[in-house]
C-alpha cells in the first residue's frame, strides 16, 4: 500500500491542496493580505533570480544544434497550444464562466515545464540533452513572449466573452504597465542571475534542495494569496463543483490533443524517436512554477485566484498521464 502511494500521491500535489483549501476556508484581513502580497512579490523575484543561476548558458547553446527539435517544441508552446487554447476557451466560456475561461487561455500560453520534462524524457529513454535545452529556452523566452501574448490576445475586446472579461482584468493590471512590472520582476532578476552564474551556478545546481523550496515554496505562497484574496472578493462563489468536473475534462482534452500533435508532427518532421519523445514530453506541458507567479504579476489579486485553477488542474493531470506515458514508452524495443 505504501510503495502504491509513493508512486501514484506527489506529497508537494497534496500540500498544495491543503494551501488551496486553506485559501477558501481561512479568513485573511486585509493587513495579513498586504503582508502576504509583499511576501509573494518577493518570492516571485527571488524565484527568477535562482532561475537564472541555475541554468547553464551551455546547455542552452548546445541542445541549439537540433533546430527541427527545438523548433518543434517552440512552435508546439507558443503557436500550436495558444492556438488550441484559444478556440477551446471560447467554445467552453459558456460552460466555466468567463473568469476560468481566461484560465483556459492563460495556461496555452505558458511556458514549457523544466524539471518534469527532462525526468518523463529520461524516464522514457529519450533525447534529455535535447529537452534541457528546449524547456530551458521555453522558459527564458516566455518569460516575454507569455506576457506579451496576454497582452496581445487577452486585451482583445472583441475576442469573445473570454475575451471580453480578460481585457478587464489585463486593464485592471497596468496595461503595458503591466507588461513593464513582468520585466522588472521576473526577466530583470533571470539577467541578473545570468550574469552570476559561472560563479554561483555550481554551487546552486549541486544543492537541489534549494532550488526546489524557491520553487515550490513561491508556489504556495502564491497561491494562498491568489486564492485568499479571490475568497475574500466573493469570487469562488462563482465556481461550482461542476466547473470543476467541466475543468477536468477541458484539461483532458486539451493533453489528449498535444499529446497526439506533439507525438505524429515529430514523426512529420523526421525525427527520431528518442527526438520524439523530447518533443512529446517538452510541447505537451505547461509550467505551474512559472504560470502562477505571472497570474499574479499580470492579473489583479482577485482575478489571478480564478486564473490559477486551471493551471493547477492541469498540471496535476499532465504530471500523472506523462509518468504513465514515460514508462510505457521506456518498454519499447
Amino acid at each position: 500500500m505504501r510503495a502504491v502511494l509513493s508512486r501514484w500521491v506527489d506529497p508537494f500535489v497534496v500540500t498544495l491542496l491543503v494551501v488551496l483549501v486553506l485559501g477558501l476556508v481561512v479568513p485573511v484581513g486585509e493587513d495579513a493580505q498586504r503582508v502576504v502580497d509583499v511576501v509573494a512579490d518577493a518570492a516571485v523575484t527571488v524565484l527568477f533570480l535562482v532561475y537564472g543561476m541555475r541554468l547553464s548558458t551551455r546547455e542552452v547553446w548546445a541542445g541549439l544544434r537540433n533546430w527541427r527539435l527545438q523548433g518543434g517544441i517552440l512552435a508546439s508552446t507558443y503557436v500550436v497550444f495558444p492556438l488550441l487554447g484559444l478556440v477551446v476557451a471560447w467554445a467552453v466560456a459558456p460552460v466555466v464562466g468567463d473568469g476560468l475561461a481566461v484560465g483556459v487561455l492563460f495556461l496555452a500560453l505558458l511556458p514549457s515545464t523544466v524539471q518534469s520534462s527532462v525526468a518523463f524524457t529520461s524516464v522514457a529513454r529519450g533525447n534529455v540533452a535535447g529537452a534541457i535545452c528546449g524547456a530551458t529556452v521555453s522558459n527564458v523566452l516566455g518569460m516575454v513572449v507569455t506576457p506579451l501574448l496576454v497582452l496581445w490576445l487577452l486585451s482583445d475586446a472583441s475576442g469573445g466573452a473570454a475575451g471580453g472579461t480578460a481585457a478587464g482584468a489585463v486593464e485592471g493590471s497596468g496595461g503595458l504597465g503591466g507588461l513593464r512590472t513582468v520585466l522588472l520582476q521576473l526577466l530583470v532578476p533571470f539577467v541578473v542571475g545570468q550574469l552570476l552564474q559561472p560563479w554561483v551556478g555550481d554551487w546552486i545546481r549541486a544543492r537541489r534542495w534549494l532550488t526546489l523550496g524557491v520553487d515550490r515554496g513561491t508556489i504556495l505562497v502564491v497561491v494562498f494569496g491568489a486564492v485568499a484574496a479571490a475568497t475574500s472578493a466573493g469570487v469562488w462563489s462563482s465556481v461550482s463543483g461542476w466547473a470543476i468536473v467541466a475543468l477536468l475534462g477541458v484539461s483532458a482534452l486539451l493533453l489528449a490533443a498535444m499529446l497526439a500533435i506533439t507525438w505524429w508532427g515529430g514523426a512529420a518532421l523526421r525525427l527520431s524517436t528518442e527526438d520524439r519523445v523530447a518533443l512529446l514530453m517538452c510541447g505537451s506541458k505547461k509550467s505551474l512554477a512559472t504560470g502562477l507567479p505571472m497570474a499574479s504579476v499580470l492579473f489583479p489579486v482577485a482575478v489571478a485566484g480564478v486564473v490559477a485553477v486551471p493551471v493547477i488542474v492541469f498540471h496535476q493531470l499532465q504530471l500523472v498521464v506523462c509518468a504513465v506515458l514515460a514508462r510505457r514508452l521506456a518498454l519499447r524495443d
